[in-house]
């Protein structure tokens, strides 16, 4: 199986992923990109440069490139406009030009901040993605998408930024927890149940090598994933129609996510989504019982959960309904035709939310 993919928009060559097992083609890569000498700054996070940013600022310095770095403090609660400032007045008493380079190290939240700083700073900068993690490995690494919270709401600003390059080394997942490993996984099984069935159930007949471990088969999962994910980016690159499947799972996610203030991993939220999205669909006659069920079950073993004590229903049904993809309060769902194959529904009412909510709501005092 190849180890490289490129991301077309409007059929034109935009950027490479190139999936290794170390760090050795990096160097490559980038002078390939960058023939004329400019300055690199790594922004990375405090649980992740202290593991990977000595091996990263030393393998770039044999480019010849100056090369910086910036720490920020990691977190959830530290993807702000607040941090994105701190990163701008770097940049900016080190004299970074337009023709420098961001490389974001580390995960989600770093690749989101590094991707906005990026879009933003003079107007735009090139950056590089080098995620450090499953979940960023498969999704959110790829398609441009950056941002940061705002006052609590997930992603609300943000910008559409294209990386010039994303470098996955498998190497990263054995300094990674296994609740963040498995974190990743909902993103799998999301890929997988939106477009691939043949996925889901190679996901199925794979389980005990992917919860191990295997390396070919880990890589052989990333591969399957991020071809997804590339696959729906170069269909539609700023979510205006297709792109709008990868929301599956997220949008009750996003709202327990927030609700419990970010206790729960961003995987693990997604996780729930995806069951009670898959309820949904059960109770709108779009999958069966065994289907949703064995959904539902696939999440087990990969220690996400499939329900969630101490939440309000109706409360994640508000925090729901002032999400930033609610248009006049409707909120868009996608819902499964089967695995593997999702659509977008418009009708979705309060009521059958809420339905779904109860599906992983466990109410430890119901038999009070």
């Amino acid at each position: 199986m190849s180890n490289r993919l490129m991301v077309k928009l409007n059929k034109k060559p935009c950027y490479d992923i190139l999936i290794e097992n170390d760090l050795s083609a990096l160097n490559n890569e980038i002078t390939n990109l960058y023939p004329e000498k400019r300055k690199l700054c790594i922004i990375s996070e405090s649980n992740v440069f202290p593991l990977w940013g000595e091996k990263v600022i030393n393998t770039l310095k044999e480019t010849g490139f100056e090369v910086l770095h910036y720490e920020f403090k990691a977190g959830e609660e530290n993807k702000t406009l607040a941090t994105v400032n701190k990163i701008y007045e770097f940049l900016i008493k080190e004299h970074f030009e337009r023709r420098d380079v961001l490389v974001a190290l580390g995960g989600g939240v770093c690749g989101d901040i590094t991707g906005y700083a990026a879009a933003t700073y003079l107007r735009g900068i090139d950056f590089i993605q080098i995620p450090t993690t499953l979940l960023s490995f498969v999704d959110s690494s790829v398609g441009g998408k950056t941002g940061v919270d705002y006052k609590g709401y997930k992603n609300m600003v943000g910008a559409f930024k294209m990386p010039r390059l994303v470098y996955i080394d498998t190497e990263f997942l054995n300094t990674i927890s296994d609740r963040m490993y498995y974190s990743g996984f909902a993103e799998v099984m999301k890929a997988a149940l939106i477009k691939d069935g043949e996925f889901y159930e190679w996901l199925i007949s794979n389980m005990y090598e992917i919860c191990e471990k295997d390396k070919d088969v880990v890589s052989e999962m990333i591969f399957r994933s991020v071809d997804i994910k590339r696959q729906v980016v170069e269909k539609d690159p700023f979510e205006k129609d297709e792109r709008r499947l990868l929301n599956f799972g997220h949008t009750i996610g996003h709202a327990i996510e927030k609700y419990k203030k970010y206790t729960l991993s961003h995987g693990e939220c997604v996780a729930l989504g995806c069951v009670a999205a898959s309820y949904i669909s059960l109770k709108k006659g779009f999958i069966t019982n065994d289907e949703h069920y064995e959904i539902r079950d696939m999440f087990v073993p990969f220690n996400l959960p499939i329900t969630v004590s101490d939440i309000e229903p109706k409360k994640i049904l508000k925090i729901l309904k002032s999400d930033k993809k609610a248009k006049n309060g409707i909120v868009s769902f996608v819902l499964l035709k089967k695995p593997g194959k999702a659509f977008v529904c418009d009708e979705v009412s309060d009521k059958e939310i809420l339905e779904g909510i109860n599906a992983v709501f466990f109410d430890i005092n119901a038999n009070d």
